[in-house]
C-alpha cells in the first residue's frame, strides 16, 4: 500500500519535471518555475498557513484539500531545486526505521 503513494507523488514530480523542459502556456506550474524560488517559497508558505487553519477550523475536508496544495508547492520546490523525489522517500523512510528500531 506505501507504495500506491510513492506512484502518485512521483508522477506529479515527473510532470513538474516535464513542464520545466516543455512549457505549456497557461500551465500554473509553469508560472511559478518561470517566477522562481522566491515565488515558490512564497506559495509553499501560504498553502502551510492555509492547512494551519483548515485544522484549527477543524473541517476534515479542508485540511485535506489545502494539505494537497501544500505537497504540491512542496514537489514544486524539490523539482525546482534540482532534488530527486526519491531523496524525500528515502529520508522519511530512514526515519521510519530508526524510529521502528529505536522504540521504548
Amino acid at each position: 500500500m506505501a507504495r500506491e503513494y510513492d506512484t502518485i507523488l512521483q508522477e506529479l514530480y515527473d510532470l513538474v519535471q516535464e513542464r520545466a523542459k516543455t512549457p505549456e502556456p497557461g500551465s500554473y506550474t509553469n508560472y511559478l518555475l518561470d517566477k522562481g524560488l522566491d515565488k515558490i517559497l512564497n506559495k509553499l508558505g501560504v498553502q502551510a498557513i492555509e492547512v494551519a487553519i483548515a485544522a484549527k477550523n477543524g473541517r476534515k475536508s479542508d485540511i485535506v484539500y489545502e494539505s494537497a496544495d501544500l505537497v504540491y508547492h512542496l514537489i514544486v520546490l524539490l523539482a525546482a531545486s534540482n532534488i530527486p523525489l526519491q531523496d524525500l522517500i528515502s529520508e522519511l523512510r530512514e526515519r521510519r526505521t530508526f524510529s521502528e528500531n529505536n522504540q521504548v
